[in-house]
């Protein structure tokens, strides 16, 4: 009863007065001795001051932990707007007094918000950081070698750092991109060469580097600097590859056509070869068609030339004669007079022996026949001049057996045209001297330079216009003689008259109806051959000898080089003919 009526008081507010007036109580209920008592008291008051002490630690250590969080608040704001790099930022706590906790409560949101700030931060240089770290791996894999993502330099997390990177950053892309071009034109060069070669452009350009293949995306594909030098080194090689291809494919082209026209191929045969010879004369870089240097067109090109070159020896007779008979139609042309069996015989002779190459002879026929063309070209001009001489004095005798005709001037059929014919005769014939005088001295000057004599037909051609200046001569003397026996009949029949007082009709004289010495090798009409039967043999037997043509050409040669006058053509008639005017 006792102990619940002491526990009551307890139900209530309980403090240290009431408790120790309880605490007598039971001391006095129980008789304590005022020496207990005291001790009782002592130890309950020491107690109470070591609780006391506790708390005050306690209370202490929280204090100087709160400090040192403050403390470490600050240093911490302090640190993260330096790495930021944010002087002006707006977040710090206005106020720098106040307890404890009212200063830690005011620069937490400062720090919140620089920490989120620090890691956005944190984050944008890492992500730049990477790219940075992608790129340089593209362009250098060995040296920027490094495994994970790169770390994040805190102390330095400033906007100018960020800056800095994302420059750096910037120019590695352009670099990129620049490499990535570049690699695209060497890859494109590539498969451009490789179609031209004939060659394979996958395995080519993968053996280079596997991402190069057409089924890679753009921008997977190496940048790296040996990826750029092995794809520089690969187009050199084919570059090269491709001049060697050409020369070669030029040279077999350039002996196809030599072999051709050697052995007159048709054109049909030739244009199965056009894809070889359309690049004959090509430079490297426009040759761009797919194929046009593949190794098996080459190959097909030396084995049409080997096949050639075989028929060209079986055929060397025949190619060698076709020269010859070139050869020798220039020198026909030309007048020049050759032993062209002898020449055969040379050439049967040197290909049957074997001691001589197909080749050089006829390189060696191919620069006579250059020989014989220049030389027919310094001869042309002169040859022209024999052409329009002997042309004139085929007029010439022409005119002359007209002028004999009686019967020149009759109304027959076609008699006007010789009238105009004989005009133009007449002119051209007057004509003669002055071609003769301006071909001899063409001659003599042709002679001077070259030391040689100019021979036409194997006659030199000053011995043939010296005889026909002393066949004109004697020309000359036949006409006067003519003239002086017409005026002496002329005399004697005036003398006649006189005595017997009429005038009979005087015979014809016998030399007047053929004044001039006759024309071996004329017409039916007189008229002399093309060449004035100067040379009679010389499209046939080229084998007579010069003073056997000689005599061939003094006998043939006409008399009848000087033109007869109007004067005299009455001369050719009867004495007793009228002779009207000619034309």
């Amino acid at each position: 009863m006792a102990v619940t009526d002491a526990q009551n008081p307890l139900l209530g507010e309980t403090t240290c007065g009431s408790l120790l007036q309880k605490l007598q109580e039971i001391w006095d209920e129980v008789g304590e001795s005022d020496e207990e008592r005291d001790k009782m008291l002592l130890q309950i008051e020491q107690e109470c001051l070591d609780v006391y002490k506790r708390k005050v630690e306690q209370a202490a250590k929280s204090r100087a932990q709160l400090l040192q969080t403050l403390s470490d608040a600050k240093l911490e704001l302090s640190t993260l707007v330096s790495a930021l790099g944010d002087k002006s930022f707006v977040g710090f706590p206005e106020k720098a007094s106040g307890t404890i906790k009212e200063q830690l409560e005011a620069i937490a949101p400062a720090l919140e918000k620089l920490w989120k700030q620090k890691e956005e931060r944190v984050r944008e240089f890492s992500d730049v950081q990477s790219q940075i770290q992608k790129i340089c791996g593209e362009i250098a894999p060995n040296i920027s070698e490094q495994n994970g993502p790169p770390a994040v330099d805190e102390s330095d997390l400033s906007l100018k750092r960020l800056d800095e990177y994302q420059a750096k950053l910037q120019e590695l892309q352009k670099e990129k991109s620049e490499r990535l071009h570049k690699v695209l034109e060497f890859v494109s060069t590539v498969h451009d060469l490789c179609a031209v070669l004939g060659m394979d452009f996958f395995s080519t350009v993968t053996e280079v580097h596997p991402s190069l293949d057409d089924s890679t995306g753009v921008q997977s594909k190496s940048i790296s600097n040996d990826t750029l030098l092995r794809l520089a080194k690969t187009v050199s090689a084919l570059n090269e590859d491709k001049k060697q291809r050409l020369n070669k494919l030029q040279e077999l082209a350039t002996q196809l056509i030599d072999l051709w026209n050697l052995m007159d191929t048709p054109e049909e045969e030739r244009k199965l070869f056009d894809h070889v010879t359309c690049n004959i004369s090509a430079s490297v870089d426009e040759v761009t068609v797919p194929g046009a240097l593949a190794l098996d067109l080459i190959e097909q090109a030396e084995v049409e030339v080997e096949r050639l070159d075989q028929l060209k020896s079986s055929r060397m007779k025949e190619i060698a004669f076709k020269r010859q008979v070139e050869l020798e139609e220039i020198f026909a042309r030309a007048h020049i007079e050759i032993d062209p069996e002898a020449a055969r015989e040379k050439i049967m002779a040197l290909i049957d022996s074997g001691n001589v190459e197909p080749a050089e002879l006829l390189a060696d026929m191919d620069n006579q026949i250059a020989k014989a063309k220049e030389e027919a070209l310094s001869r042309k001009e002169i040859l022209d001049r024999v052409e329009k001489w002997m042309s004139a004095c085929e007029e010439e005798s022409w005119l002359e057996d007209y002028n004999r005709d009686e019967n020149r001037y009759n109304s027959s059929r076609g008699a006007h045209l010789n009238l105009k014919r004989a005009e133009k005769a007449r002119i051209m014939v007057n004509k003669i001297p002055g071609m003769v005088d301006t071909l001899v001295a063409k001659t003599r000057a042709w002679e001077e330079d070259r030391g040689i004599s100019f021979t036409y037909d194997g006659v030199p051609l000053l011995a043939m216009l010296d005889e026909y200046a002393m066949l004109r001569q004697e020309r000359e003397e036949e006409k006067r003689r003519l003239r002086d026996q017409k005026k002496f009949n002329e005399q004697q029949s005036t003398e006649q008259e006189a005595i017997f007082g009429s005038r009979p009709s005087p015979a014809r004289p016998a030399g007047t109806k053929k004044v001039v010495g006759p024309r071996a090798n004329g017409g039916a009409n007189g008229t002399p051959n093309r060449r004035l039967s100067l040379n009679a043999n010389q499209n046939g037997s080229r084998s007579v000898s010069k003073d056997g043509r000689r005599e061939s050409m003094r006998a043939a040669a006409p008399a009848n080089y000087v033109a007869i006058s109007k004067e005299d053509a009455s001369s050719h008639v009867s004495g007793t003919d009228p002779v009207p005017a000619s034309p």
